[in-house]
């Protein structure tokens, strides 16, 4: 089976700054991976590389077939990526059912899919993303993406600013929607516990290096795992129980 999306040795960064070094990641078609690790690990950035948004210095992308080493960030989004970005990407002016006719030329939006994966936005069409709740806003933003029919979906922190409740309803989303299409999927997710419940396999990420793949059910269930790898051993502590500071808070 062809991965959807399969890096190999991938250095990348900012100007001439390396921020992640030697990443070998696979994303197979249907898959949900969750990316896990302390802030500052290079997760969002390994995001960014793959759609294009950040220098690569070494190592070769693969959506598929296609070398995406020299594709542009549109060329991505057009061979398929969508990438919802931590601040959501919305235009706080226009209204949800504006955001569905904006796309590039050419380019067609289901905003039926969206409405059905997410009922509550068709009641909400004609209001400016700027007066949507947090929830109703990452609503949006992900119904945007999903309405895109990606081969590859890439979010990043979906839960920043919402409510664990609100972060329960929209994780599952993905994996029925990895599951009725074979979209592959690349979660970057603050919520370990919540992130592996869907994900089929987790890399976790430290000083901006892969430092472990784990099948996702065996990490979620393995405490002293996730601190060891997720938090690099005793640098932490692992006797010491989880606080507000400490990325693994929530771990059962």
């Amino acid at each position: 089976m062809t991965a959807v999306l399969d890096i190999r040795q991938l250095s990348a960064g900012y100007q001439r700054s390396v921020v992640v070094r030697d990443i070998n990641l696979v994303v197979q078609p249907g898959e949900v991976i969750a990316l896990l690790g302390p802030n500052g690990a290079g997760k969002s950035t390994t995001l960014r590389a793959v759609s294009g948004l950040v220098r690569t210095f070494a190592g070769t992308l693969r959506l598929g077939d296609q070398d995406l080493s020299s594709a542009t960030p549109t060329d991505r989004a057009a061979r398929g990526i969508a990438h919802v970005p931590d601040d959501r990407g919305l235009f706080s002016g226009l209204t949800v059912a504006e955001h569905f006719r904006l796309g590039r030329r050419g380019d067609h939006l289901d905003a039926d899919l969206a409405y059905s994966y997410f009922p509550a936005l068709a009641g909400l069409s004609n209001r400016p993303a700027g007066v949507l709740s947090g929830g109703e806003q990452q609503m949006l933003a992900l119904g945007r993406a999903l309405a895109r029919k990606p081969g590859l979906l890439l979010l990043d922190e979906l839960s920043l600013g919402l409510a664990p409740v609100m972060v329960k309803r929209l994780l599952p989303v993905l994996r029925a929607f990895a599951d009725a299409t074979g979209c592959g999927v690349l979660l970057v997710e603050q919520h370990v516990q919540l992130a592996l419940g869907v994900a089929d396999r987790a890399y976790l990420m430290v000083h901006g290096e892969i430092s472990g793949s784990y099948d996702a059910a065996a990490l979620r269930h393995d405490r002293d795992l996730i601190r060891a790898s997720y938090l690099g051993g005793g640098q932490w502590g692992l006797p010491h129980p989880p606080t507000s500071e400490n990325p693994t808070e929530g771990v059962q």
